[in-house]
């Protein structure tokens, strides 16, 4: 016998194995089925095989082996391509903001956010809660504005120690306006809204009427407004809008602008 491997039988590349190179099978990819020479390009997949279209239209099927295939006259592995996961779309709170996960509420800053009643800080905390917890800022209602000024001077509010506070029915002329005249500190903030009562800030669609009921000057409002709708007691009807409000979309625009500017205010930094 010759010697056919030479002086070295360990010497040379015959005990090498050929790497094979795995390619996608991505649509419209041409390749040759290396057992029967059929041509085509790759228009899907069924039971597991590759399926193969010619340029005559005829399909057939191949499974996908190791080396089965030749693209540009070598042989190649078809594999079924993986699909990029599709991220997740990222969770967003009722006020509209991206949603932190995994984080615990932050310890309370020395400001604060005051509104009118118990009825706006429901309606704050069915929005802005998330943001508020994640922001450590603490919400707290008053009974009506018409001792702000001394509240605010208690409350001593300095470049650490901010205040916003939102008030109801702040248009010109109004008494509110006229109390929010004298609270002068730079660091209190005060915003408001049109409406007489944060109820109507709450857009009347997510409650299933065309708009609020107007009540005759002198009447209590809310009393009137459940007169109008049918509804016996007032708590009664702030209970079925509560349970309407589900995110920002669901309130009128100037209470939004108004609670995003107070949070602003109250979290910006030293």
């Amino acid at each position: 016998m010759g010697r056919r491997y030479g002086d070295d039988v360990l010497a040379g590349d015959w005990r090498r194995r050929k790497v094979i190179p795995e390619v996608d099978a991505e649509p419209e990819l041409v390749v040759e089925d290396a057992d029967s020479g059929f041509c085509g390009a790759v228009v899907g997949f069924e039971s597991g095989a590759v399926v193969l279209a010619d340029r005559h239209g005829r399909r057939r099927n191949f499974p996908l082996l190791p080396a089965a295939f030749l693209l540009d006259g070598r042989p190649v592995t078809l594999r079924r391509p993986t699909r990029a996961a599709v991220p997740a779309a990222r969770r967003r709170t009722a006020s509209g903001s991206i949603a932190v996960d995994g984080v615990s509420a932050r310890v309370a800053r020395a400001s604060r956010i005051w509104v009118e009643g118990v009825h706006d800080a429901a309606l704050v905390e069915r929005i802005w809660g998330d943001d508020l917890r994640i922001e450590g800022v603490v919400v707290e209602p008053l009974d009506g504005v018409d001792a702000l000024d001394a509240q605010v001077r208690e409350f001593g509010p300095r470049p650490d120690r901010r205040l916003g506070v939102l008030v109801d029915h702040l248009v010109p002329g109004s008494k509110e306006s006229r109390i929010v005249a004298r609270v002068t500190s730079p660091y209190v903030l005060v915003t408001g809204h049109p409406y007489v009562d944060v109820w109507q800030a709450v857009k009347p669609a997510a409650l299933g009427i065309a708009a609020w009921p107007v009540v005759p000057p002198g009447q209590p409002w809310k009393e009137g407004v459940c007169a109008a709708l049918g509804v016996a007691e007032p708590a009664d009807l702030w209970r079925r809008i509560l349970s309407r409000v589900n995110t920002f979309a669901d309130v009128e625009t100037p209470l939004i602008n108004a609670m995003e500017r107070l949070i602003d205010f109250v979290t910006e930094p030293l």
